[in-house]
C-alpha cells in the first residue's frame, strides 16, 4: 500500500514542478465534449481524461485500448494475446471503469454516436484503431443523461481525425516482431479550400504466443468534410473492420477451431453549425455487423455440427443544440433515436438452420443539460433525461453538480448522477437464460473532485467516489433451469489521482493511480492500479517508457476470488534518420512477467518489435 501512496503523492506534486518550469507561460484551458457541446474542463462536473493522438501514437500501437489502460485511472481492459481481443467465448477486451462495465455497462462512441453489437449490446474492441483517433475522451462515472442506456458506468468517446491546414500529409508505418507479428498502416490527410478528407487503412496479424491463438485484422476509414460557410459544415464517414480471431481456450482446457470471423461497419452523415452563442449537430448513422463463429471443441472431442451466425444493426439519429441564453449560461437540448436488433441462427452441417432470434427494438431519449456561472468562482450544473425503450418503458435520469473555481487554475467539483442500462436483446430473447420481463439496471454515483491546471496544459486531478448499483441482471436457477433476473446489487468506492508535467525542455512525466474497493468484487477490476510514464526527446532521438503495476486484479468474482498481481515495463525508442523517415524499436513486458488478466489465458512474456514510420 505504501508504494501506491507514494505514487499518488508524486501525481499531486507533478503540477508543482510544472508551475516552476513553465511559470512564464500563459494558462490554457483544455476543451472537452463531456457535455456534447464543448466546454472548459473547469466548468464540467464529470471526471474526464483526454488522451491525445500524439500520446496514442507514440508507442506505435494499432489499437487505442492498451494506451487507454495505461493513461486513464480507474479504467482496466482485459487482454489475452499480443494483438486482438475477439468476441464470443474466450473474448477479452472487457472494459471496466471503477469496477462497472461488464457486458454493456460502458458505452463506446465514435464522434458521439454509439458503437456496439445490436444483438449482444457489447462494444467491439477490435474496431478501435489509433489511425482514426484525433483524441479519446474517457468519462469516468455515469453519463446516461447525455448518452442514455449503456453509459451507466461511463463513456469512451473516440474523436476522429481531420485535416486542419491546407495541403496534404501522408504517413506510413510498418513493423514486425515477436511471434510472427506484423502491423502496417497508411493515412492521408487532405485539405483544399473548404474540402477536407482523412483516409486510412490498417493491417495487423500475429501467430500468437499459444497454439491456435492467431489473429488478423484489416481496417479502413474514410472521413470527408465540406464547409458550406464559416458557420455550417457537412461531414460523412465510413469505417470498416474485418478480423479473424482464434480462441485457444483456457490453458488447462485448450480448444480447437474456436474461430470468429467478424465484419463490422459504421457510416454516418452530419450537419454541424457553430455561431458565437449557439452550436449544434444533427447526425444520422448506421452501424452493422456480420458474425460467423465456430464454437470449437476440446482435444479428443468431436467437432461441433454447426456454426453460429448473426447479422446485427443499429440505425439512429442524434441531435443537440447548445446556446448561451444569457451571460454565463450554456443550455443544451438534444434528442436521440435508435432502432437496433438483428437475426441470429445456427447453420447446421446438414444445410438446415436453427433460428435463435430475429427481433428489433427502439429507444428514444430527450435531454436537457443546463450550466450557469453564478459568479466568477461558482458554476451550477443540472441535467435530466427521459428515455423510452419499446420493451421496458420509460426511465428518468437526473444529474446535478457544482463547480467551485478556487483560483483561475483550481477547481473543486461535486456531482450526483444516475446511470442505467436497459436489458439487451441477448438477455431477453436468446439462449436458455432469456427473460423478456427484465428491467433496467441502475446505479447512483456520488463524487468529489479537485483539478488544477498549470502552464502549457500541465494538470493534476484527484477525486473520490461512491457508487451504488441495483437491479443488476444475474443468471440464477429457477425451476431447475437458468434464468436471467434483476437480483444483483453492488457498492464500490475509491480514489483516483492523475497528473502530468514537463520536467525540463527534454523530459516530461505523467502518472496516475486508482484505488477501488468493491463490497462484492467483480472479475476484471483491480483494487490498485498505478502508472508512471516518461517521455524524453533529444534532437532526433526520442524514448518513451512506462511502468504499470496492477495489484489484486480479480480474475473471478467474490471475496475469495482468484487475484493477480503484476508489474509491466514497456519502452519505445525511435530515431529520425531524415525529416520524413523515422525508425523505431519497442519492447513490452520487458520484466518478462508471467501474468493473466483473463482467467486461463496467460499473456506472453517479453515481446519486441521494430519498424519504420514515414511522413511525406
Amino acid at each position: 500500500m505504501r508504494r501506491f501512496l507514494l505514487l499518488g503523492t508524486l501525481c499531486l506534486s507533478l503540477g508543482m514542478s510544472a508551475e516552476e518550469v513553465m511559470k512564464d507561460s500563459t494558462i490554457q484551458e483544455v476543451l472537452v465534449t463531456g457535455t456534447r457541446d464543448e466546454a472548459p474542463v473547469n466548468s464540467v462536473p464529470v471526471s474526464v481524461t483526454v488522451v491525445s493522438h500524439e500520446k496514442l501514437a507514440e508507442n506505435f500501437r494499432p489499437s487505442v485500448l492498451p494506451t487507454l489502460t495505461e493513461q486513464v485511472p480507474g479504467l482496466f481492459i482485459t487482454s489475452r494475446n499480443l494483438l486482438g481481443y475477439g468476441v464470443s467465448t474466450g473474448a477479452a477486451g472487457n472494459m471496466m471503469v471503477r469496477g462497472v462495465g461488464s457486458g454493456a455497462q460502458l458505452l463506446v462512441l465514435i464522434d458521439g454516436q454509439p458503437q456496439y453489437a445490436g444483438l449482444m449490446g457489447h462494444p467491439i474492441p477490435d474496431a478501435y484503431q489509433t489511425m482514426m483517433a484525433e483524441r479519446v475522451e474517457v468519462l469516468r462515472g455515469p453519463a446516461s443523461v447525455l448518452y442514455g442506456s449503456n453509459a451507466m458506468g461511463g463513456v469512451v468517446n473516440i474523436i476522429t481525425r481531420q485535416a486542419q491546414q491546407d495541403g496534404q500529409q501522408t504517413s506510413f508505418q510498418l513493423g514486425a516482431g515477436s511471434y510472427g507479428t506484423l502491423q502496417g498502416e497508411a493515412v492521408n490527410r487532405l485539405k483544399y479550400g473548404r474540402f477536407s478528407s482523412v483516409v486510412g487503412i490498417n493491417y495487423q496479424r500475429t501467430d500468437g504466443h499459444r497454439a491456435n491463438s492467431n489473429f488478423a485484422s484489416t481496417a479502413g476509414f474514410v472521413k470527408l468534410g465540406y464547409e458550406l460557410s464559416d458557420n455550417w459544415r457537412l461531414t460523412g464517414d465510413v469505417d470498416m473492420t474485418h478480423f479473424l480471431a482464434s480462441n485457444p481456450g483456457e490453458e488447462t482446457a485448450p480448444l480447437l477451431d474456436n474461430d470468429s470471423r467478424i465484419t463490422r461497419g459504421l457510416a454516418s452523415f452530419s450537419v454541424q453549425n457553430r455561431y458565437e452563442k449557439t452550436s449544434g449537430t444533427l447526425r444520422a448513422f448506421y452501424d452493422w455487423g456480420h458474425h460467423n463463429i465456430d464454437d470449437g471443441y476440446p482435444y479428443g472431442a468431436a467437432p461441433k455440427t454447426y456454426h453460429y451466425l448473426h447479422n446485427d444493426h443499429i440505425a439512429g439519429i442524434t441531435w443537440f443544440q447548445g446556446a448561451s441564453l444569457f451571460r454565463g449560461n450554456r443550455t443544451t437540448v438534444g434528442m436521440d433515436w435508435q432502432h437496433f436488433g438483428g437475426h441470429a441462427w445456427n447453420r447446421n452441417n446438414n444445410g438446415t438452420r436453427t433460428e435463435l432470434a430475429d427481433t428489433t427494438q427502439n429507444e428514444v431519449g430527450a435531454y436537457l443539460d443546463f450550466r450557469q456561472d453564478v459568479c466568477n468562482w461558482l458554476t451550477l450544473n443540472a441535467g435530466v433525461r427521459a428515455d423510452w425503450h419499446s420493451q421496458v418503458g420509460t426511465e428518468v435520469v437526473p444529474q446535478g453538480g457544482v463547480t467551485f473555481r478556487l483560483t483561475q487554475q483550481d477547481a473543486l467539483k461535486a456531482i450526483v448522477s444516475k446511470g442505467f442500462r436497459n436489458p439487451i436483446i441477448r438477455e431477453m430473447y436468446m439462449f436458455p437464460p432469456k427473460n423478456p420481463d427484465l428491467k433496467p439496471e441502475r446505479m447512483m454515483n456520488y463524487e468529489l473532485a479537485y483539478t488544477r491546471h498549470f502552464a502549457s496544459g500541465a494538470r493534476i486531478g484527484a477525486n473520490v467516489f461512491l457508487i451504488k448499483g441495483e437491479n443488476l441482471i444475474n443468471r440464477i436457477m429457477s425451476g431447475g433451469r437458468p434464468l436471467n433476473m434483476n437480483t444483483g446489487k453492488f457498492t464500490h468506492h475509491g480514489l483516483e489521482v492523475e497528473g502530468s508535467c514537463p520536467l525540463t525542455r527534454h523530459w516530461t512525466l505523467n502518472a496516475n493511480y486508482s484505488y477501488l474497493h468493491m463490497k462484492n468484487p467483480v472479475a476484471g477490476a483491480p483494487e490498485h492500479k498505478a502508472y508512471l510514464g516518461t517521455n524524453c526527446t533529444y534532437g532526433r532521438f526520442s524514448l518513451v517508457m512506462g511502468l504499470q503495476h496492477i495489484n489484486n486484479l480479480y480474475l473471478t468474482p467474490g471475496d475469495n476470488g482468484k487475484k493477480e498481481d503484476f508489474t509491466l515495463l514497456n519502452a519505445t525508442a525511435s530515431y529520425r534518420i531524415l525529416r520524413e523517415l523515422r525508425i523505431f524499436a519497442k519492447g513490452e513486458n520487458l520484466l518478462a512477467q508471467r501474468y493473466q488478466t483473463y482467467l486461463g489465458f496467460p499473456m506472453p512474456k517479453a515481446t519486441f518489435m521494430g519498424g519504420v514510420s514515414i511522413d511525406i
